[in-house]
């Protein structure tokens, strides 16, 4: 499955409003929360939402 950058923006967005501190500036968990809280089929899309998630949480 891909997904545009949209998406993956859009899903991020959705899940830090929802669950703010639910996430970490750790990709590792920030993976597992993604799991958990979402139906990601794709480990490659999973990762990317995590990925996203990370960096807004770590900053610039």
């Amino acid at each position: 499955m891909t997904a545009d950058p949209e998406d993956i923006i859009s899903v991020g967005d959705r899940l830090l409003r929802q669950h703010p501190d639910s996430f970490s500036g750790q990709f590792s968990k920030n993976k597992q929360m993604v799991t958990k809280m979402t139906n990601v089929g794709s480990i490659r899309l999973r990762n990317r939402i995590a990925g996203y998630i990370t960096r807004k949480k770590v900053g610039p």
